[in-house]
């Protein structure tokens, strides 16, 4: 038991030891992507990529002309399975902006899209006889360092 003891020691002295470039990790973390998994109902795939090309486009060129957004993707699953969406829209951007700053970007949006917040609730409400929202997922890019 003590010789297992004094090699745990030896071998945390040794790992302390090492340079610091020795410890630190292969990659580092890069911007986030965010990943909306929407269903579109049937009979309206047309209609929904219409507004995506349009409207939804519009929306990420202006935030990607604000710096607030990196790029932006629609994404159609070739063969999507029961109860899995068949479109993803992916946004990259590089962090979050506090609540103060978030309120600012969402006035800004509302003055490019010509909406209030109200206004575009309702629309989000009028689309929901062509999509469904899936919900999301959140991811960090690994990059090399």
């Amino acid at each position: 038991m003590r010789k297992l003891l004094l090699g745990a020691v030896a071998l945390t002295a040794f790992t302390w030891a090492l340079p610091a470039s020795a410890q630190d990790s292969a990659v580092k973390s890069g911007p986030f992507w965010q990943a909306n998994r929407i269903y579109v109902e049937d009979g309206q795939f047309e209609n929904y990529m219409d507004w995506l090309t349009k409207t939804w486009a519009s929306n990420q060129e202006f935030a990607k002309s604000q710096g607030w957004v990196l790029e932006y993707h629609i994404l159609n699953s070739v063969n999507p399975r029961d109860g899995e969406p068949n479109i993803i829209l992916l946004t990259r951007f590089n962090d979050f902006p506090s609540a103060k700053e978030a309120d600012r970007r969402g006035a800004l949006i509302n003055q490019h899209m010509q909406q209030t917040d109200h206004t575009a609730d309702s629309a989000s409400g009028d689309r929901t006889k062509m999509r469904k929202l899936m919900g999301s997922a959140l991811y960090v890019e690994m990059l090399k360092r």
